[in-house]
C-alpha cells in the first residue's frame, strides 16, 4: 500500500546523505512536509504538528536514480531476437496500441520506483511515450519515478535501433530536422545512436562499428545545444568515442579509452555513463543460457572491458562516472539497479560509498537536477528510501527495502514481481 503523509517526520533511523563521504549518522530526524524535506533535525524532541515515523533502527538513504534507462522493453529474457521495428510499427499503429504502449510504459516505471529508484533517464523510447510518462508523474496521475526524458533518439540507416527506437537521418540536414522534431515534444536530453552495438556487429572484435558519421554527429549536436539540450551518445567503440566526444555531453556505454579520448572527455566536460549490467550476461553467462551467438558473446566481452576501462580511467583523471542499467536488454529488467551498484565496486575498484554516492547525488548532477533531489537535504524533495541493513557495508541491502518515498508519497514494504531465472543466473556475478 502506499499513501501520502502530508506532515511527517522520519525517526530513529541511520542516515546516509548521499554525498560523496557519507558516514552513518545517528539521531537524526527527517521532517516532510509534502513533498519536501523541510528540516533535518535532533531527534530527541519532535516537533508539534508532525507524525512520528519510528524506522526502527533502519537506514534511511536518497533514492537510486537510474541514468540509462528504455523504458518500453522488461529485460526479459529470449531464446529468439524479435524484430523491434515490427513491434514498434504494431504499438503506434493507432490510438488504442498507443494506450496500450503507454500503459506498458507505467507498469514499467511502477517497477523501478517500488525498487527503489527514484528518479529515470530513458535514452531512447517509443515515439513521445517517455514524455508522456514523465508529465503524468509531474502531474500526480500515477506513481512513477521522477523522469528526464529523451523520446525517441537519432540514428542512420542500419544503425542502432534505427526505425525502432531511433529515426534515420540520411543527411546532416536531416539529423538537425529529426533533433527539431524531437525538441517539439519538449524532452530533456537528444539521444545518439552514433555506433552500433554487440547485437548489430557481424564480425567478431568489431562490435561498435562507427555508423553516424561526423558531420551527421555534428548537425545534431548543434542543433540540440542551439535548442539549450545537452546530448547523450550510444558508443561502443573507441572511433565511435572519438568521434561522439568532438560535439556529445556524455558518452552512453564506452571503450577502451586512449590519450586523445581522455584528453577530449577533459575538453568537452563530458562524462561516462557506465552500464556494465547489460554487458554481463553476454560477456560471462553460458551461451546455452545467454542464447548468445559466438560472435555476440565474444564481442560483448569486448563490450564489456571497454565499459570498465573508460570508467577506470575516468575516474583516475577525475572525469565524472554515472550509473545506469541499460534495461530492456536481456536480463536487465528494471528492479535491478541495485546490482549495477555492486558490479561498479566488483570490476571498477570503487568502494561502496563511492558507489551509493554515484548512483544518487552524483548521477543526480549529471541529470541537471541535483538542486531537487539526490542527498537528504532541507529544501530537496523527499525521494527516500529505507533498508534493513548497511548498504555501505553490504550493497545487497538495497535488493529488499522496506520502504520507498517519492515526493512525500510513502510506500511501504513494496514489492515487485521477479524472475526467477533471471535472479539465478545474475546472483553468480554478484
Amino acid at each position: 500500500m502506499y499513501k501520502n503523509e502530508k506532515r511527517y517526520a522520519l525517526t530513529n533511523c541511520v542516515l546516509l546523505d548521499g554525498t560523496e563521504y557519507m558516514t552513518p549518522q545517528t539521531g537524526k530526524t527527517v521532517y516532510i512536509s509534502g513533498s519536501r524535506i523541510v528540516d533535518i533535525g535532533d531527534e530527541s524532541q519532535i516537533a508539534a504538528g508532525y507524525e512520528r515515523v519510528d524506522l526502527n533502527g533502519k537506514y534511511l538513504l536518497p533514492g537510486l536514480i537510474n541514468l540509462h534507462v528504455h523504458l518500453p522493453a522488461s529485460g526479459k529474457p529470449r531464446k529468439k531476437p524479435s524484430d523491434p521495428r515490427k513491434l514498434v510499427k504494431l504499438i503506434t499503429t493507432n490510438s488504442v496500441t498507443r494506450g496500450f504502449g503507454v500503459k506498458l510504459c507505467e507498469g514499467y516505471a511502477r517497477t523501478e520506483l517500488l525498487s527503489g529508484v527514484t528518479t529515470i533517464r530513458t535514452v531512447g523510447g517509443v515515439a513521445d511515450f517517455d514524455t508522456i510518462i514523465r508529465d503524468a508523474a509531474r502531474r500526480g496521475e500515477i506513481l512513477s519515478p521522477r523522469v528526464v526524458a529523451s523520446n525517441m533518439a537519432v540514428s542512420v540507416p542500419g544503425g542502432h535501433m534505427a526505425g525502432s527506437l531511433a529515426y534515420e537521418a540520411r543527411t546532416p540536414e536531416e539529423a538537425a530536422a529529426f533533433v527539431e522534431k524531437i525538441a517539439a515534444e519538449k524532452p530533456d536530453l537528444i539521444k545518439l545512436m552514433i555506433t552500433g552495438g554487440v547485437m548489430d556487429a557481424e564480425v567478431v572484435g568489431e562490435p561498435g562499428v562507427l555508423r553516424m558519421q561526423p558531420a551527421l554527429v555534428k548537425a545534431a549536436c548543434d542543433k540540440a545545444h542551439a535548442l539549450g539540450m545537452q546530448v547523450a551518445a550510444h558508443v561502443e567503440s573507441p572511433e565511435g568515442v572519438r568521434v561522439a566526444l568532438e560535439n556529445v555531453d556524455s558518452i552512453e556505454h564506452g571503450a577502451k579509452p586512449d590519450e586523445h579520448i581522455m584528453q577530449l572527455c577533459k575538453e568537452r566536460g563530458a562524462f561516462q555513463v557506465s552500464t556494465i549490467s547489460p554487458a554481463v550476461p553476454y560477456a560471462l553467462f553460458d551461451r546455452s543460457i545467454s542464447h548468445a551467438t559466438y560472435e555476440q558473446q565474444e564481442n560483448g566481452k569486448v563490450v564489456f572491458d571497454g565499459i570498465v576501462a573508460l570508467a577506470k580511467a575516468c575516474l583516475a583523471a577525475g572525469i565524472p562516472v554515472g550509473l545506469g542499467t541499460d534495461t530492456g536488454c536481456p536480463f536487465i529488467t528494471h528492479y535491478d539497479m541495485w546490482r549495477e551498484l555492486c558490479y561498479f565496486v566488483k570490476f571498477c575498484d570503487v568502494t561502496p560509498v563511492f558507489a551509493l554516492h554515484s548512483a544518487t547525488l552524483l548521477n543526480a548532477r549529471l541529470a541537471g537536477i541535483d538542486h531537487l533531489t539526490g542527498s537528504i537535504e532541507k529544501g530537496k524533495a523527499a525521494d527516500l528510501i529505507v533498508c534493513g541493513e548497511n548498504p555501505l557495508e553490504d550493497l545487497t541491502a538495497l535488493r529488499k527495502l522496506d520502504m520507498v518515498i517519492k515526493d512525500g508519497w510513502r510506500i511501504v514494504h513494496p514489492a515487485v514481481k521477479k524472475l526467477p531465472q533471471v535472479e539465478r543466473e545474475l546472483d553468480k556475478f554478484l
